[in-house]
């Protein structure tokens, strides 16, 4: 289910006080791929509830360039909600999750292997509540700018 921002907060409390383990992850996902795919269901394994911060397209033009999003934010959103391992997915604009983190609250926050508490931002604000945060490894050779690179060298 797609989780208005603003009402991410009380959803997120409702599924606390159910006794919900609270799982969350962020990112683009703009062409999904076995790595997502992976990824994904290894965090969901995690806990009862995954919960994906989205990028909405603007942030996605400044994190990765002018020509993308592939796909807009509603259509990865539907995708990333066909998925067997995600449960709610909540738009964000902002530059990091941490603000996102701060209304969520979730027990763990998950990202990929390439990063560590040192390099993510994110972490502090998890810490400063009592959350985790959970490293998983990436498959190797798989990532959406690989696939376009393969599709605009054919």
């Amino acid at each position: 289910m797609l989780i208005e921002r603003k009402n991410a907060v009380d959803f997120c409390e409702n599924l606390r006080l159910q006794g919900k383990k609270i799982i969350f992850t962020n990112g683009c996902f703009d062409i999904l791929h076995v790595g997502h795919v992976r990824y994904l269901t290894a965090a969901k394994n995690l806990g009862d509830v995954l919960i994906v911060g989205l990028n909405t397209d603007e942030s996605v033009r400044k994190l990765k360039g002018e020509t993308r999003p592939i796909n807009n934010q509603l259509d990865r959103a539907e995708v990333l909600l066909g998925l067997r391992a995600v449960d709610h997915v909540i738009f964000f604009g902002e530059e990091t999750a941490e603000n996102l983190i701060a209304e969520v609250r979730p027990n763990i926050y998950v990202k990929g292997g390439d990063y560590t508490l040192e390099t993510l931002p994110e972490a502090k604000v998890v810490q400063s509540y009592g959350g985790t945060v959970e490293f998983i490894n990436l498959v190797a050779g798989h990532s959406t700018s690989n696939i376009i690179k393969k599709i605009q060298t054919k």
